[in-house]
């Protein structure tokens, strides 16, 4: 696969995977929840979310509220908040110096520069990756762990929300995506890149002699 392809591959996943943390940071889906009265005369659906918690009654009307305190929050979601702010923050460097190191643009002359701009901008999105991939994999563990716990009410368990599988595709994507970049540099370091050069400039003088020898014999 040619050098700008990886690129242009790595790059649009990375942002495929960059669009996916913003929906999961925003979509008050980590979390879901049935009640259900003894009566069944009331039955509603809990969502809850990094900033909001949603109910969606019956009538499928949906309220949602913000959470009053940070400290009514529980735990791992006070965790994840603070970790997917951190990764859009990271994701958004990562595209910067994802376009500027591309071979396509012509934000850096220099090949060398580009290069290290490339190689940035795979490494923050895989760590991005990681900063996603915590919070997803503890809630995801916590909410299996609770299911399967005798001494929790039905109403008290959680299902997994559509958040957290949005999380797990994210994550393999700002991998595929840093790991593409990190791979798609034109050298791997100064020597290579003076090798590849003068490689370069033998082959054009090669490719001058001999039309010069050419248009020598056509004149004789």
């Amino acid at each position: 696969m040619a050098v700008s392809c990886r690129q242009i591959l790595g790059l649009v996943s990375a942002i495929i995977g960059v669009l996916g943390t913003i929906v999961i940071c925003f979509l008050p889906l980590w979390k879901v929840s049935d009640f259900i009265s003894a009566d069944i005369a009331t039955t509603y659906m809990i969502f809850e979310g990094l900033w909001v918690n949603c109910i969606l009654l019956t009538t499928d009307e949906m309220e949602c509220k913000e959470y009053d305190s940070t400290l009514t929050l529980p735990q791992d979601l006070q965790d994840a908040r603070v970790l997917i702010v951190f990764a859009i923050i990271i994701q958004f460097f990562g595209i910067v110096l994802g376009v500027v190191g591309a071979k396509c643009t012509n934000f850096i002359p220099d090949a060398r520069r580009k290069t290290k701009a490339d190689i940035a901008s795979g490494v923050l999105f895989l760590i991005a990756a990681s900063l996603v991939f915590l919070p997803v994999h503890w809630t995801t563990h916590a909410i299996v762990n609770d299911m399967f716990n005798p001494d929790l009410a039905d109403d008290q368990r959680r299902h997994l929300g559509a958040s957290l599988f949005i999380g797990w595709v994210s994550t393999g994507l700002l991998c595929l995506g840093g790991a593409l970049l990190c791979c798609s540099f034109f050298c791997r370091n100064e020597t290579e890149c003076d090798v590849k050069s003068a490689h370069t400039n033998t082959k054009q003088q090669r490719s001058s002699r001999q039309r010069s020898t050419r248009n020598k014999k056509k004149v004789s």
